[in-house]
């Protein structure tokens, strides 16, 4: 799972209504890595569906995705966010749920919202759009000579 991104509802939601930047980044991600999904953004692109077909559409969609479930050290974790950064920054509690899952599992996040968790100790928040370069950049300056 070390060749892991977390994708955030927010990119797939993009993804889904046809938005160049999300569908060219998810692309990219694709090509260079496994991509997954924490299961609050399955429950959210869940919520968001307002018939069957639609609901089917996601299901076929999400198929494509690594799903990852909650545990009880995300459980943990996410009631440490909620507590530093709730009140001083707005955290919400899905937000947190999703920052606390990429954290516990040391994975990076791709998110549109990147304010939502720019804030977040120890949370590797990748850029968004995503352009290929930054996925090289990173694994060279983590490179042992």
């Amino acid at each position: 799972m070390n060749n892991t991104i977390i994708i955030d509802t927010n990119v797939l939601i993009d993804y889904l209504r046809g938005i160049f930047e999300a569908k060219n980044s998810l692309k990219q991600l694709e090509q260079e890595s496994s991509v997954a999904i924490s299961v609050i953004t399955k429950m959210e692109l869940i919520i968001g569906c307002g018939n069957k077909a639609e609901l089917q559409s996601i299901e076929r969609f999400l198929s494509r995705f690594q799903l990852i479930e909650l545990n009880k050290y995300i459980s943990k974790s996410v009631t440490k966010l909620l507590n530093l950064y709730h009140l001083s920054h707005g955290l919400l509690i899905a937000d947190a749920l999703i920052a606390a899952t990429a954290i516990q599992l040391d994975l990076p996040l791709f998110s549109k919202n990147q304010g939502d968790y720019r804030f977040i100790k120890g949370l590797k928040l990748l850029p968004y759009p995503y352009h290929i370069s930054i996925l090289f950049n990173n694994k060279k300056d983590n490179e042992t000579p």
